[in-house]
Formats: C-alpha cells, structure tokens, sequence
C-alpha cells in the first residue's frame, strides 16, 4: 500500500443493501397531504449511502480503505440478541408484503433482504477483527440498527447491528467490550439489551430529545445507568441543541476517555451516526467536519491503550445526502490519526452554543462521579 501500509480501514459493503426503500411522504411520517406537491424521500434513503460509498472510493481516503463483501446474517445467528417472537413477527411481515411495525419505520419489500445483509455485513467486520486481519473495520450498512431492541423494532431500525457484534465478542475472546455511540439520538437497543450486563459499557452521546413512544420508551437520561449486575456500565451523555466541536470534545475529554480508562475493554465499537452535524434535517447538535475528525482521533486513542488498536465502525443515521458522506470521511481520517486533514470543510458552519453545553457536561460528570461505582472519585 505504499506510504499508506500499516494503516487501512476495512470497509464491509454490499449494494443490495441500497434495495431498503421506506419510500415518500412528509419527512418520515410516510403519509401525503393533499396540499403538498413534492414530497420528501424518507431521511433513511438510499441516496445518503450511495454518497458515503463514493467519498471512500473515489475521496483522498481511499488509498487507505480495503473493501470486503458483505453477506446476509442466518436467522439463528440473529437470536444471540434477538427474541424468536420479534424476528417471527419481521419475518411474516416480510411475507405479507411489508408493513410499518413502528412510527416511520416501514419493512417493504426488499427492506427485510437489507436488514439481513446489514446484520450479516456488520457480523463479517467483527469477525474480521476477532481472526487478527485487521484492527480497524467499518460495516457500511443499511437499515440502521442502534434503536433496534431485543424484542422490537424502533426509530427506522429492525436488528440491533452493533448489538450483535458486541455479542459475537463476547461469544468469541472479548471478555469486555465498550460502546461509544455518537449518533444524535439515544442508542437505546444496545443500552437495552445490555442493561444488566458489567461486560459491555454502552456510551451514548445524544441530543436530549427524551421518549418518543412506545417503540422509543427510554428517555437517554443521566438516570438510566443500567440494573443489577450492569449498574453504572450505562452512561447517558444527553447534550443540548448546538452543543458543537468544543461541546462533544469536552463531552469527550471528560466523560468518555475516563470512563473506558477505568473499564478498560479488550474491543472497542464506534456507533458512528453523522445526524450530530450542522446540516442534518435529523438534529441540531451543529458537529462539523473538524469536530468528527477529533472524535476519531480520540477513540484512536482509547484503541491503542485498551484494544490494540481493534475498533469496529458501525455506521447508523446521518440524513444530509451530502454533508454525512463529509463528515463520514473525517471521521475515519481521524480513526487513522493522519496527521492532517484530506478535505476542507464545505459548507459555512452555524455557531456552537459552548457555554451551555460545557455546564451540561460538567452537570453530567458531577452526577456520574458521584453516582457510578466505578467512576467515583478515589
């Protein structure tokens, strides 16, 4: 590889996940109203992918990507996190022609196919991981999968992806296992599903957006720490609106890095959405390009110290066609510790809001300090 040997990221993709088509309507309500001529695209669209392929193929990363075929997941290997009645329930609605099971989440046809091949793809790069043929890896995939729970479908999401490689590790040699999930919304599946678990820490910096529902009934509060054996091994980081670069990177420095110190995990899994940006029709957390960048290169940081340097890159929302495959680019710039950046930021960027959003992080740290076992003061 040149200049670029000893530093690659392995890329898991494959097109026929682009088939999922949630279809049109008003923003992600799939209805029409008669008094409207254009419709949107649902945010979840094959579009927003399409772009981020392209950025890492034809891009200044893409000296540095390996690419690898992705495959569809088996259905035994979906129980490892799933319930036998939830995947039953997707699979007949798949049958019957498709359905939506939640708000803005709709199974059509062809959905169930991807939603198959974005568990099966994101399983392969864990497993890429875990045989030793590279330490960094990104499963590229489609439908999302973060809000997924063990037994419902939320939030455009029907399997947990990330959830079930965090699985697949401990199945294998993992014996603990921290999630950092930077997408704009709460990653309630996997805080679900591990919610009495002391082998995997699950981070979630999210805007504060609360409950949405009953698909959605966790609230991504500083409250929501985990039960029994799991308690404090779930850290809630709600952040407010234009939280911005120096927001996250305090959020970062003082919340995240502490606490995967003290866990010390032997793997490490970015849930890695690009709805935080400045330009997302999904949030207003105002992150831009520069502000990925050093998220990667913080979690760069945490892989050489605890994991040997192995991350694996689940990639979730991000909803701007354009500006997700940007930030996407910089995030795995940052991932490789490049000593620059590859491309200059293109869009005029809205003013942070850093004052409120560093006294919301310092609010959380006191609480978290204060409240979890293993990040109390000593």
């Amino acid at each position: 590889m040149g200049s670029t040997a000893g530093r690659s990221i392995h890329v898991f993709w494959h097109e026929d996940m682009l088939k999922h088509d949630a279809g049109k309507g008003m923003f992600d309500t799939g209805t029409a109203p008669a008094f409207l001529d254009v419709l949107d695209q649902h945010p979840e669209n094959a579009d927003r992918m399409r772009n981020m392929v392209a950025i890492l193929k034809r891009g200044p990363i893409s000296p540095f990507i390996s690419w690898h075929l992705g495959a569809p997941a088996r259905l035994p290997q979906l129980l490892s996190f799933h319930t036998s009645d939830y995947i039953n329930e997707l699979v007949q609605a798949d049958k019957e022609g498709g359905k939506m099971i939640c708000p803005a989440t709709f199974l059509n046809p062809g959905s169930w196919d991807a939603a198959l091949l974005a568990a099966g793809t994101t399983l392969a790069a864990m497993q890429h991981i875990l045989d030793g043929h590279g330490p960094i890896a990104y499963a590229l995939v489609r439908p999302p999968g973060h809000h997924a729970q063990t037994m419902q479908a939320d939030g455009y999401c029907f399997l947990n992806n990330a959830a079930l490689a965090v699985q697949l590790g401990l199945d294998s040699e993992c014996r603990k296992i921290a999630v950092i999930d930077i997408d704009v919304h709460y990653g309630n599946g996997a805080a679900q599903g591990f919610y009495h678990s002391d082998e995997v820490l699950t981070i979630s910096l999210h805007m504060n957006h609360g409950s949405w529902g009953p698909s959605h009934p966790q609230n991504g509060s500083i409250h929501e720490l985990g039960e029994g054996t799991g308690f404090g091994y779930n850290l809630n980081i709600p952040l407010p609106s234009g939280t911005g670069n120096k927001g996250y990177g305090h959020a970062m420095t003082e919340l995240v890095i502490p606490a995967i110190d003290k866990f010390q995990p032997d793997m490490l899994v970015l849930v890695a959405g690009q709805d935080s940006s400045a330009f997302d029709p999904n949030g207003r957390q105002c992150l831009t390009m520069d502000g990925y960048r050093e998220i990667g290169r913080i979690v760069n940081g945490l892989a050489k110290r605890h994991s040997g340097g192995r991350v694996l890159v689940v990639q979730e929302g991000g909803y701007h066609i354009t500006y997700s495959a940007y930030c996407l680019h910089a995030t795995l710039e940052g991932l490789l510790d490049l000593p620059g950046p590859l491309l200059d930021e293109p869009l005029d960027c809205y003013p942070e809001d850093e004052p409120l959003a560093v006294k919301a992080v310092e609010s959380i740290r006191m609480h978290h300090q204060e409240t979890v076992p293993f990040l109390k003061k000593t």
